[in-house]
């Protein structure tokens, strides 16, 4: 007899290429206060996304988050006397349309918001694998330059999911 489904989060693999090391070294150009603030905004974004907000026929994955703009681009700033600083942009990319929903993301948002506050602004954009074909297919110059030119932070492909002590971790 077999027990209850196992989500797949709740698979630990044997070998978990997730480090925040990992994060933190895609970033590395920025000073180390900012390099965790990064790691822990794409930890929160992994473990925070909640596909079951919205019916769909197949289950929701992130494909990708992408940190772009200032920190990418590293022209960023932050003034601590008029207390003007870039803003962390992501980009998330997801493998359905219908996980762009506002409601698959409102838990990472409020924790986020909670964990870092005022210390960082955080813009957060969702895009679908069907917008980012779409915009290769009508060569949008707009989404293509700004991921070509962002760091990766997290690729489905190449990166293990969180394991159970991650998850915990973006618990509010």
């Amino acid at each position: 007899m077999r027990g209850p489904p196992v989500c797949e989060f709740d698979m630990t693999p044997p070998f978990d290429v997730y480090a925040r090391e990992v994060v933190m070294a895609r970033v590395g150009h920025l000073i180390r206060r900012k390099q965790h603030e990064i790691e822990r905004i794409t930890r929160i974004l992994r473990s925070c996304f909640d596909p079951t907000q919205v019916q769909s026929p197949q289950p929701g994955r992130i494909k990708q988050i992408v940190l772009i703009g200032p920190y990418a681009r590293r022209s960023w700033y932050e003034d601590r006397r008029t207390i003007g600083f870039s803003d962390y942009e992501l980009w998330v990319i997801v493998n359905h349309p219908l996980f762009k929903e506002e409601s698959c993301w409102d838990r990472a948002r409020w924790i986020i918001h909670r964990e870092l506050g005022d210390r960082c602004a955080v813009d957060l954009e969702i895009y679908s694998k069907a917008d980012i074909r779409i915009a290769r297919a009508e060569r949008d110059t707009f989404i293509l330059d700004r991921i070509e030119a962002g760091i990766t932070l997290y690729r489905a492909s190449r990166d293990a999911p969180l394991n159970a002590r991650e998850r915990r971790g973006a618990r509010p």
